[in-house]
């Protein structure tokens, strides 16, 4: 059995995965108790010192604000944190499976939904510090595989915390009678983490290279959430009232983040429709 240290360990996809395949693998959960990753030579000393075959590192500072108000720090955690961690890997000769982003694209100039050999282009410190982070796997590790993320969805259970998503956001507008506003100009691949941590271990032994995990999606962020909406039964009036359009936000170009997951599909890894991802949360939690 392998073992996998597995860093951002009470993260929402790393717990998820984690309990998912807790009998494929032996874990390693590394936490911000064990090493701060704004804290590079502290990531590296931890790292250093466990026995790993695969070191799937899901831990980075994603909140868009920070990244954008405070870069020095945004890049010690995502990028210099990320190089010690690829030191560490390079030096045992183990696997880095890396979490990446749709933000390593522009999505108001690429047009989706976007493959993996398209030239990445971001135009947030977020998508830049991936960026610097995927060249640099490139160029010291000959066995990494990047898994670049659509927006993942999903709910809480069982003590695993779910991050915000278009299902938990519209059903916080729904139940707290809160007008909220989603955005028209934009469409993007909302994937249940469910469909990642079911397929985690194929995905694990993948060759070398570059992956888009994300389900197919035609829709708007808007027309998502009103099929979310309408999924749940809830009366037209209300979702007139609580789901709202965003016709303002990115008024000026059409913001195109989707991912194409052709390439996993030929592995046998495959994330379905967004329809289908909705259906499959909604019944999982008991809400159809």
């Amino acid at each position: 059995m392998k073992t996998i240290l597995v860093t951002g360990a009470n993260g929402y996809l790393a717990s998820y995965i984690v309990r998912e395949n807790q009998d494929q693998f032996h874990w390693i959960k590394m936490t911000r108790k064990d090493a701060d990753l704004s804290d590079p030579h502290a990531v590296y000393d931890f790292v250093s010192r466990q026995d790993f075959d695969i070191c799937f590192h899901t831990a980075a500072n994603a909140t868009t604000a920070l990244c954008e108000e405070k870069p020095d720090l945004a890049h010690k955690i995502n990028v210099e944190s990320t190089q010690s961690i690829i030191r560490a890997c390079k030096e045992k000769k183990a696997r880095l499976i890396f979490c990446s982003t749709e933000q390593v694209f522009n999505g108001l100039v690429n047009e989706g939904p976007i493959k993996e050999d398209q030239e990445p282009c971001a135009v947030t410190v977020y998508g830049q510090n991936k960026i610097e982070c995927e060249k640099y796997i490139h160029q010291e590790l000959e066995d990494a595989v990047i898994l670049r993320y659509s927006w993942m969805m999903g709910l809480s259970f069982d003590g695993i915390k779910a991050s915000p998503s278009i299902v938990k956001n519209v059903m916080n507008a729904l139940i707290h009678h809160q007008p909220t506003l989603f955005t028209c100009n934009e469409r993007r691949c909302m994937t249940y983490a469910k469909y990642l941590a079911k397929q985690f271990k194929q995905i694990s032994e993948l060759p070398a290279g570059t992956y888009h995990v994300a389900c197919e999606n035609d829709k708007t962020t808007y027309e998502s959430a009103l099929y979310v909406a309408n999924r749940l039964g809830c009366d037209p009036k209300a979702i007139e009232e609580l789901i709202l359009p965003n016709t303002k936000r990115y008024a000026d170009r059409f913001r195109d983040y989707r991912l194409d997951a052709a390439k996993l599909k030929g592995y046998g890894i495959t994330f379905g429709t967004f329809e289908e991802n909705v259906e499959e949360v909604l019944k999982d939690f008991g809400w159809i």
